[in-house]
């Protein structure tokens, strides 16, 4: 048995098919001895040997899979998977076709959210995703391009910006290409503008030429925008019509410390 599984699954490993009444009372014998943990309706835990269940916390990722089996993982828990995040987060956040109630496990949760409107399409559903392994599992999130573009759109879910942008400024490598596309779907101004100041920060890691930023400077709003909306004041660049907090300035730059 998995370490995470669902009712449905114990019912096809423990007993005859159909038979989850079955299955029901095997998984209640092993609850009721700590070998077992419930997460939430139909989802258990295998207990590790010498664990306390009250006590045992399941690797949230893989408790996320198990549960949305569509799961897409995005914001801060792409960023991890992508192994670029720069700070510890205690949520995990999930992109799934139905949205469900946030799952707590212990002092961590589980956030699961619909996938955003402009990505639903067949043609756009797997649009800057990758596979990736994690403990002995393939998972699916978003990619660097995907989960930068989202990043801005949604900071408070990946950390905040300065999060965003010291974990994202740690890509191997960005397909300027795919990143175009991704905001050509959003269609908003803002986002370009917002990965436009990014790639001038980080243009020497990313290799981008000041054609490619000429081109990202063609989309920018038609008047100024703070990058964080919530704050007031900060440093307005002028070439991408944004109003930046003057930490976030001091990120990248020229040399790219």
């Amino acid at each position: 048995m998995n370490q995470v599984f669902t009712l449905d699954h114990a019912a096809r490993e423990l007993a005859p098919p159909g038979n989850r009444s079955r299955a029901r009372a095997l998984l209640r014998y092993h609850l009721d001895r700590g070998k077992l943990k419930l997460l939430s309706r139909g989802l258990y835990a295998t207990v590790p040997v010498g664990g306390v269940a009250e006590r045992f916390q399941p690797d949230t990722l893989q408790v996320a899979a198990v549960a949305r089996p569509d799961a897409l993982f995005c914001y801060h828990s792409a960023l991890e998977l992508l192994g670029a995040a720069h700070s510890v987060w205690r949520d995990c956040t999930v992109f799934t076709a139905q949205r469900r109630k946030d799952l707590q496990l212990g002092d961590r949760r589980i956030r699961f959210f619909q996938v955003p409107g402009t990505m639903r399409g067949e043609d756009r559903q797997s649009l800057g995703t990758r596979r990736v392994e994690h403990r002995g599992k393939l998972l699916t999130c978003t990619g660097p391009e995907r989960t930068l573009v989202e990043g801005f759109r949604q900071p408070s879910l990946v950390g905040g910006h300065e999060e965003l942008v010291v974990s994202a400024g740690g890509f191997a490598a960005l397909d300027l290409d795919l990143l175009a596309e991704v905001l050509r779907c959003y269609g908003a101004a803002k986002l370009w503008a917002a990965t436009g100041w990014f790639l001038e920060r980080f243009r020497n890691r990313f290799h981008v030429s000041e054609e490619v930023l000429n081109r990202w400077e063609q989309e920018v709003p038609a008047s100024p925008q703070y990058l964080e909306r919530s704050r007031r004041g900060g440093q307005f660049v002028r070439r991408w019509n944004l109003i930046v907090a003057p930490e976030l300035e001091q990120l990248g730059g020229p040399d790219e410390p």
